[in-house]
């Protein structure tokens, strides 16, 4: 075992060990298991903020477009520079990791995206909206890019299901915002009020991520403080592998979450509150299926079978949105739910898998996001130029299809034998 390894073993059961007993061995347990049980609980609720900002916006479209007179280039910014600002905003997660720690880290993430949530409030003005998407996107890449480790050092038997938990956390959190989030404008007569209304969020979430600061007992982890990264491993081409999947499985989800919901209500004759609402399905069948797929699976060392299946899946769901909406919808829904449901887990989990330690992980996971969501964030703005330019969805859902199956190139080479070999070149 190295000493990295040491470390984490040390710090992981020292984080869960009990205080001073008399009861003997029963409470030993049942108080490791709880402090366990709360420190998932704590990632579910933290990850719930990574995605309404986002996903708040879809339902609200039409109203944002009519107000700040955009186009649907122009309203896909939207989507656009929070995601971008993940992807720019990655390596500043692993020196925030490494000067204040894991706990410290992830808390710092959430506080931000809370203050820029609340700012979206305080007016209608285009310059307003766009600048706090972009400190919003800040704010999630902080605390997304620090969850991988934060799996590996806490959860690393464990890694499949607990990551299954945030992702569930993550997709929940977007559900609600996309199903909340237009009733929540009516009743407050102002949708820059229902999209600041998500700061209620973040605030649960700090509190949660605060409480259970003994549980997951991140400060520790001996040696600077988190994550120990030296650089980003442009050399390694596993990390590139693991970087191009999170790329097309970003770019996919996000074109989702801003476009679904329009192409349903303007190619498929849904009203806008039931777009809204099939949405809201389809992503509530995605967390689900981010629970149960890799539940289904277990802690496979092959990864392959899982990430083709469901890119399969959704492959096929874009192909049904994108040439018969208004025919075959819920099949469609279904396909994509359990299908990016399944694959987004999948994905999440492959820079702790294919890595040996905490630090490593955090490696992967910062060029990740480093560069994947920085090109995730061309692909709302892409189906919006093409919505604008052919007057409806079919080509730019065709091109996302496509994408979704160029995904199948890079999983082909995750093989168990490929990435122990890999790791040694790291």
């Amino acid at each position: 075992m190295s000493e990295t390894e040491d470390r984490l073993h040390s710090s992981s059961s020292a984080a869960a060990a009990p205080g001073p007993t008399t009861q003997g061995a029963t409470p030993t347990v049942a108080q490791g298991r709880a402090a366990l049980g709360f420190a998932a609980v704590a990632l579910f609720v933290a990850a719930a903020n990574l995605r309404p900002a986002i996903a708040a916006v879809s339902p609200l479209a039409d109203r944002i477009r009519a107000d700040l007179d955009l186009s649907a280039t122009g309203l896909s910014l939207l989507t656009t520079v929070p995601t971008l600002a993940m992807g720019l905003c990655a390596p500043l997660a692993a020196s925030i990791g490494r000067r204040w720690g894991l706990q410290l880290g992830v808390l710092i993430g959430l506080a931000v995206v809370g203050i820029a949530t609340a700012a979206r409030g305080l007016g209608e003005a285009t310059w307003l909206q766009l600048c706090c998407a972009a400190v919003v996107g800040a704010g999630i890449a902080i605390a997304q890019t620090l969850l991988p480790a934060v799996v590996k050092t806490r959860f690393a038997d464990r890694a499949g299901l607990v990551t299954g938990i945030y992702t569930a956390g993550l997709g929940l959190g977007g559900a609600v915002a996309a199903g909340v989030s237009a009733p929540l404008a009516d009743a407050l007569d102002s949708w820059p009020a229902a999209l600041a209304s998500w700061a209620l969020l973040a605030v649960a979430g700090i509190v949660f991520w605060s409480a259970a600061k003994g549980s997951l007992g991140l400060s520790q982890i001996d040696g600077p403080k988190g994550l120990a990264t030296t650089g980003l491993p442009w050399r390694s081409g596993l990390a590139w592998r693991i970087t191009a999947i999170s790329a097309g499985n970003s770019a996919l989800y996000y074109c989702e979450l801003a476009w679904i919901a329009p192409l349903l209500h303007d190619d498929g004759g849904l009203s806008e509150a039931s777009a809204g609402f099939a949405l809201t399905v389809m992503i509530s069948i995605q967390v689900v299926a981010m629970l149960g797929v890799p539940a289904l699976l277990g802690e496979r060392a092959d990864k392959r079978f899982g990430l083709a299946l469901t890119t399969v899946l959704t492959a096929v769901g874009f192909v049904g949105f994108g040439f018969s909406p208004g025919t075959g919808t819920w099949l469609w829904v279904i396909a994509m739910g359990v299908g990016h449901g399944g694959l987004f887990t999948l994905v999440l989990t492959l820079p702790v898998a294919a890595s040996r330690d905490a630090a490593q992980a955090g490696r992967f996971a910062a060029m990740a996001f480093f560069v994947g969501y920085a090109c995730a964030a061309i692909g709302p703005v892409v189906v919006g130029g093409l919505r604008d330019a052919t007057g409806d969805y079919q080509l730019a859902f065709g091109l996302l299809a496509a994408i979704t199956a160029l995904m199948l190139l890079p999983i082909a080479r995750l093989s168990p034998q490929q990435i122990e070999k890999a790791q040694r070149s790291v």
